[in-house]
């Protein structure tokens, strides 16, 4: 079984070929396909985590759509001055399938 985890977004998600992760928006190429830069990667027995390693690993990804997140309410009151404020919040999200983990280092035993 191999998997990876990757950077993305602020947050490090584990993917595996076929998964659909939504991420924080990415821009696509006009081919809608991303790459994603992996902090770790899983193949069977290997586990590679050296960056100078991990720099010829690839983990495509193709973008399936772009959407909008829950809506957050944040709220500021304070007593017995009038003051209150409503503000409101809705996360840019993109829905991605990866497609292929691979490179260099995928498949070879050390």
């Amino acid at each position: 079984m191999v998997y990876a985890v990757v950077r993305a977004g602020g947050r490090q998600e584990k993917v595996e070929v076929g998964t659909v992760v939504v991420l924080d928006r990415i821009a696509a190429r006009e081919d809608g396909t991303i790459q994603l830069a992996p902090v770790l990667l899983v193949d069977g027995d290997t586990i590679t985590h050296d960056a100078k390693d991990l720099a010829k690993v690839t983990v495509t990804a193709e973008v399936l759509g772009n959407e909008r997140g829950k809506k957050i309410v944040i709220q500021k009151f304070k007593n017995k001055t009038g003051y209150k404020k409503r503000q409101g919040h809705r996360s840019e999200l993109t829905r991605v399938k990866i497609t292929g983990i691979g490179g260099s280092t995928a498949g070879k035993k050390k």
